[in-house]
Parts: C-alpha cells; sequence; structure tokens
C-alpha cells in the first residue's frame, strides 16, 4: 500500500558516534536525486566525543523534503529516529501527537535510563501513548545482517545506522543506487567495512519491505523547479564558490588567509582543495595572523580573504581597521555562532551584528552584508567581492551556523551572466607633476587607486596612520583628518547607489504589520507569512541583504505600516539600529536558544498582533 504526502520531516538522533550526520546527509542527498526540495538542520554537540550515551552526547539532523518551495527545515519532526535513551529524551519534546517513533532497544538498560533521570522506560510506562511507535531492536538486526564479513561486535553494532537508512528509504520510497554507490566510494579501501554497511543498508531497506508493522509505504512526488542544472548545498560550500566566483570575476587571485574555528571551519576546507583554479589558502596560527595575511595578499594586488566566527571578529578588528585606513579590498566572512565568550560553539545565533557595525576604534565605517539562505551564501560572497574590489573597502559578509551547516537545491549559474567586476589597477601617475598620489579618489565612488607594489612610477606608502588626503604621507592636521575621515565614511555611505530599494512582499496591499528580517530569519519569516495568509489574514514581510548601508528606501517602508516587528536571534539589535535611525517605533522579536526561530510560536504571536490591530479598527 502506497500513501501520498506533499511534505515529509524527519528526525535522525543518536549518540554522536552513531553516524547521523552521515545518515541524515545521505537521505538528503537522495531526497535532493529524487527531485524533491529540501531544507536540513543538523544539530551536534560542541564537544568532540561526550559521554556516550549521555543528554550532551546527543546529535541529530532533521530533513524537510516536499514537492513544492520550502524555505525552512520544518519545526516539528513527523518522524523521529532515536538509536539510545538519550536521544529519545532530548527529542521527545519537539515531537506532535500523532508522530512516528523508531526506537532502537538496545540499549534500553535500566543503567541507561537511570544516567538520563529517568526511574522507568518510557517504552514501558505509557507516557509515549500518543505517538506511533515502533520497538526495534535496530542494534542487533544490523548485527546480525552483516554476521559474515568477521567485523568485532562493536563495528557491527555501528552499521545500525544504515540499517535505520535504508528501513527509512523503504518507508519513504527514495532510491538507493546513490547510496550504495557513496559507500562503496567512502570505504573503497577498506573492503570489509564497505560490505558490511551496504549489507546493513540492503537488510533495512528489505525488512520495510517484508515487516507488517511498515506495510504502508509513503511517496513525495517531486518539486516542480525552474529549468536547470541542481545540485545540493550547504552554506559555508556556497560561500566558498562564491568567492572564488568573485575573484574569477575581478580577474585575481583569491588568497584565504584564515585560522579554523567552528562553524566557518568548512570554508576554508573547501578552498585549501581547490589549487587547481588559482587558489592560495594560509592556516595561520591565530585569528590576528589569518586577517593580517589576507590584507598583505590585497596590498600585493590578490583579492584577500579571511573567515572566523564571533571570537575570531573581535580578535581581527585591529587589522580590519587597517584595511579601512589604507582603503585595500578585503572580505571578512563572520559566521556567526551563539556568544558570548566560546558560548554554544555549534548552535546558531545572530548576536554579531553590532559588533560588525560599530566593534572598531576610531570612525571606521565599511559594508555588511548578510545571506538569507543556504544556497543564497553563494550571491551574498561574489556581491561582497564586488563591493569589496569597487570601493577598496573590506566587506563583513554575515552568514550563521544554520546556514554555513543547512543544506538545499542549488540551481548551478550560468557563470557567463554574472557581471565582470573590474578591479581598476592604477597603472600611470595621477599627479600633476607626474608623481603618483595614492589618495586621489575617483569622483563617483570615492575610491582610491590600488596600484600593484613594483609597478614603475606608482611607489606609495601605505600604513595604520592617518593619510593626507592627497599624498598619502603621514599627516596629524586636524583638517586634513576630518576630511578624511568624513570622506571614508561618505565612501560607504555611497555604495546605496549600488543597492537595490528595499521590496515588500504584501499581496493583498492591505496589510498593517510588517514583519523585517535580516539573514537567516528569511526562511521562518516566510513560512510564516504564508501559512497567516493561507488562514486569510494579511501580513506584510521585507528581507535586508544590506545592513550597511541600509537601502535608500528603509525609511518610507517603515513609516508605510502601523506596526513593524524585526525578528531576530538576539536581543534586538537591528531593531535598535532602526530605531536610531529612523525614529520609528520599531519592536523586536528576540529568541537566543541557539536554534532558528520556531514557524508555529511566529504564527501564534503574529495571528494575535494582527487580531489585536483589528479588533481596535
Amino acid at each position: 500500500m502506497t500513501k501520498q504526502l506533499e511534505r515529509v520531516v524527519i528526525r535522525f538522533a543518536g549518540d554522536s558516534g552513531d553516524g547521523m550526520q552521515l545518515t541524515g546527509d545521505r537521505f538528503t542527498a537522495e531526497a535532493a536525486s529524487f527531485g524533491n526540495d529540501i531544507a536540513t538542520l543538523p544539530n551536534f554537540p560542541a564537544e568532540i566525543r561526550a559521554p556516550q550515551g549521555t543528554l550532551p552526547g546527543v546529535s541529530s539532523f532533521q530533513l524537510h523534503f516536499a514537492n513544492f518551495d520550502i524555505v525552512t527545515p520544518g519545526d516539528t519532526p513527523d518522524v523521529l529516529v532515536a538509536m539510545n535513551p538519550a536521544a529519545l529524551k532530548v527529542n521527545l519534546k519537539d515531537m506532535p501527537k500523532g508522530a512516528v517513533i523508531i526506537v532502537d532497544t538496545h540499549d534500553f538498560t535500566a543503567r541507561n535510563l537511570k544516567r538520563i533521570g529517568w526511574q522507568t522506560s518510557p517504552l514501558d510506562d505509557g507516557s509515549l501513548a500518543n505517538y506511533v511507535v515502533h520497538e526495534l531492536d535496530l542494534t542487533s538486526l544490523a548485527q546480525g545482517a552483516v554476521e559474515g564479513f568477521g567485523l568485532s561486535r562493536k563495528d557491527a553494532s555501528r552499521t545500525k545506522n544504515m540499517f535505520a537508512l535504508g528501513l527509512l528509504s523503504w518507508m519513504y520510497s527514495r532510491p538507493t543506487e546513490g547510496t550504495e554507490k557513496f559507500l562503496a566510494e567512502k570505504f573503497a579501501k577498506k573492503p570489509d567495512i564497505r560490505d558490511a554497511n551496504i549489507a546493513a543498508y540492503r537488510a533495512g531497506y528489505a525488512f520495510g519491505e517484508t515487516t507488517e508493522a511498515f506495510a504502508v509505504q509513503t511517496t513525495v512526488d517531486p518539486a516542480p523547479m525552474p529549468e536547470g542544472r541542481y545540485r545540493q548545498i550547504s552554506g559555508n560550500l556556497a560561500t566558498a564558490y562564491g568567492l572564488m566566483t568573485g575573484a574569477q570575476k575581478a580577474g585575481l587571485d583569491l588568497f584565504l588567509g584564515s585560522y579554523p574555528i567552528t562553524p566557518a571551519s568548512d570554508i576554508l576546507h573547501e578552498l585549501s582543495k581547490r589549487k587547481d583554479v588559482g587558489v592560495m589558502t594560509f592556516q595561520a596560527e591565530d585569528e590576528i595572523a589569518g586577517v593580517a595575511a589576507a590584507l598583505g595578499a590585497s596590498f600585493a594586488g590578490a583579492l584577500g580573504v579571511t573567515t572566523t566566527s564571533g571570537p575570531g571578529m573581535a580578535l581581527k578588528s585591529e587589522t580590519i581597521s587597517l584595511g579601512i585606513m589604507t582603503e585595500l579590498p578585503l572580505v571578512v566572512v563572520d559566521v556567526q555562532r551563539a556568544g558570548p565568550s566560546t558560548g554554544m560553539p555549534t548552535k546558531t545565533e545572530q548576536a554579531d551584528l553590532l559588533q560588525v557595525l560599530h566593534g572598531r576604534h576610531g570612525e571606521a565605517p565599511l559594508p555588511v552584508i548578510a545571506a538569507q539562505s543556504a544556497s543564497d551564501c553563494f550571491t551574498t560572497a561574489v556581491e561582497a567581492c564586488r563591493i569589496a574590489v569597487k570601493y577598496r573597502t573590506p566587506v563583513i559578509m554575515l552568514s550563521d551556523g544554520y546556514l554555513a551547516n543547512g543544506a538545499e537545491p542549488w540551481r548551478i549559474p550560468d557563470l557567463d551572466e554574472i557581471p565582470p567586476i573590474d578591479p581598476g589597477f592604477a597603472t600611470e601617475a595621477n599627479g600633476p607633476d607626474g608623481k603618483f598620489l595614492p589618495y586621489v579618489r575617483d569622483e563617483e565612488t570615492l575610491a582610491r587607486p590600488w596600484a600593484i607594489p613594483g609597478t614603475p612610477g606608482l611607489e606609495h606608502r601605505v600604513g595604520g596612520i592617518e593619510k593626507d588626503a592627497r599624498t598619502g604621507n603621514v599627516s596629524y592636521d586636524p583638517d586634513n583628518h576630518e576630511t578624511m575621515v568624513r570622506t571614508r565614511q561618505a565612501k560607504i555611505d555611497g555604495i546605496v547607489r549600488d543597492i537595490p530599494d528595499l521590496t515588500v512582499d504584501d499581496p493583498s496591499g492591505r496589510a498593517r504589520i510588517l514583519v523585517l528580517g535580516w539573514g537567516s530569519t528569511y526562511g521562518p519569516i516566510t513560512a510564516t507569512a504564508r501559512r497567516i495568509r493561507k488562514g486569510g489574514r494579511n501580513i506584510a514581510t521585507a528581507h535586508l541583504r544590506h545592513l550597511n548601508p541600509l537601502p535608500a528606501n528603509v525609511g518610507d517602508v517603515l513609516r508605510a505600516y502601523d506596526r513593524v516587528i524585526v525578528p531576530e536571534m538576539n536581543l534586538g539589535q537591528l531593531a535598535m539600529v532602526l530605531r536610531a535611525k529612523y525614529l520609528v517605533d520599531v519592536e523586536s522579536y528576540s529568541r537566543v536558544r541557539g536554534l532558528p526561530l520556531s514557524i508555529s510560536e511566529l504564527e501564534e504571536d503574529f495571528i494575535t498582533a494582527i487580531d489585536a490591530m483589528e479588533d481596535h479598527r
């Protein structure tokens, strides 16, 4: 029997050594190749290996796949696969009534239950009565499936994630060839491990086919999408591709100076593989050395890039200020995480906004832009490169852990359709007496000339001390300093000419409430607005990519609505900026839980706000 659904949300959860990220990623890959729209939410502990079977050690991977355009990994799972008691306890609070829970019963011993605070097993005490529960000893089933491969009992038990993946692949009509090919390639040098994992995967699929408990097979049709070639992509991978594309469009070598930090490290990992396209990567000894090397590369005529997260941004601030003073291109990617200090390194947050806007000494303005989805990280990275090169300035690109690790389909762009970026290197003297004046500016952009060291006749000085407005020599003149401070600010303000006006999604034209977002709140806000409109109410939404300078019409948009609500994963940082700049009573809607905003919470709260306004007409 086959059942047709439009969408399904599955969460795989287990110990951090149970392979949940691999399992979820493989199911995602098969859903993507089948043609479903997808969105994912990996969630794992910060510890390299938390104690086995404990609550802090639980790792999970959530996948939302559908036959229509989706924008979030979903709020609540329809299916939970729990590999041990801790995984069940951590995730049970997120499960709605009627959800399917598949439990590996192997570790439900009195000792394991006690260590997570359960005196009795929920499998026996009736506490799971509101769910459709399948109690399976997945570990023993997997061990039995690989019995003939000569593995130790421990290694055999590790194939339980593949048994579970096979079962879920049958339940949701997923193709199997891709996963079998993946396993064959991944473990090609370990034939026994390769063959055991494939056998466990096939056994799980066969178990679904032959067991009466899973008599109903579910199908989710492919989603209609614009014509083109697609691939599954994470935010960090999209960022790496965007940086490479931006450099290529400018005809520049890409130099990445970086220090590994969660959750930005995958950008460094990817770019370090791309020597074939001229990328040079330098894994520095610390954050300061990484950004200093990147700025030095820009001085030498390359496109300097550095990647980091919040703690690294604090360390890089002095060198970023040097980049502002020397007026050289530099792209700084900040993949935000929960803070302060070390905080929760593997959890997401948007709390670096005020730091990237103002966290430098002196008057040190620079452009700030933010990606709204995993695939949008590509477009945002290209835009960061364009602004940096055109305006001779450091640019900060904001992503976050949710975007960095999450994945979605990406329509591979035609690179010929992406406009070229002209670095416009200085090639001749620009002074009246045949000398080179490094701070004489372009009349439109106010960008200074970019002269590659060693160009004959263009020798010049750079450094952190204030410069003469024409010669670039050291200057302590008060009037010159005022001129330079205001000129640097005017250069950044002038970027607004290149920024599209803020567009508002208000289908009815009758909405009284505007919900304004930035960064990764795009998905939850968009999904919430769809639900609210489907229920017959009106709501307007808008989303900011450019956070400094802001689009020219932002003030007019804010004043056009009776209420403006700004949801953020911080304590209201953008709301504070908007209130100060436009004197509009912008309302903050904050959540700082290390997780994306909840669609169901947003829907409930926005409906309450809409109904309250209607009642007071």
